[in-house]
């Protein structure tokens, strides 16, 4: 059960509507019918998450290595003209949300605990 969805439905929403109590129950109850699906990357999301930035020169290397916006969008222009546009293929890998949260615990880290200036890598 997911804690803000639990919280928003029998909290806030009861302190302003009126709720019928029945209705929480069978949605809670066919929240909890619904299988969770396998994650064979979740090892590595956790892994990932795990990691803690305590080294300059790892806060450094981190943020160097992990780019602030896709390399691969383009627009492919002819004479001046926008042919077409390739989006952003960066959303496609799967462990990005956890990459983009590495990179920006390393330029906190670098920002608060060194107290260097980050705008080089944004």
């Amino acid at each position: 059960m997911k804690v803000f969805n639990n919280t928003t439905k029998n909290i806030f929403l009861a302190s302003w509507v009126s709720i019928n109590q029945e209705q929480t129950n069978v949605t809670q109850q066919q929240n909890q019918s619904i299988k969770p699906r396998c994650d064979i990357l979740k090892p590595l999301r956790v892994l990932i998450n795990n990691i803690e930035v305590r080294d300059r020169q790892f806060a450094h290397r981190i943020c160097q290595f992990i780019p602030a916006q896709c390399p691969f969008e383009r627009d492919v222009k002819l004479f001046g003209k926008t042919l077409f546009h390739i989006p952003p293929m960066c959303k496609l890998n799967p462990l990005y949300d956890e990459v983009v949260a590495l990179r920006f615990r390393g330029l906190c880290y670098l920002a608060d605990e060194c107290g260097e200036d980050i705008s080089q890598y944004c």
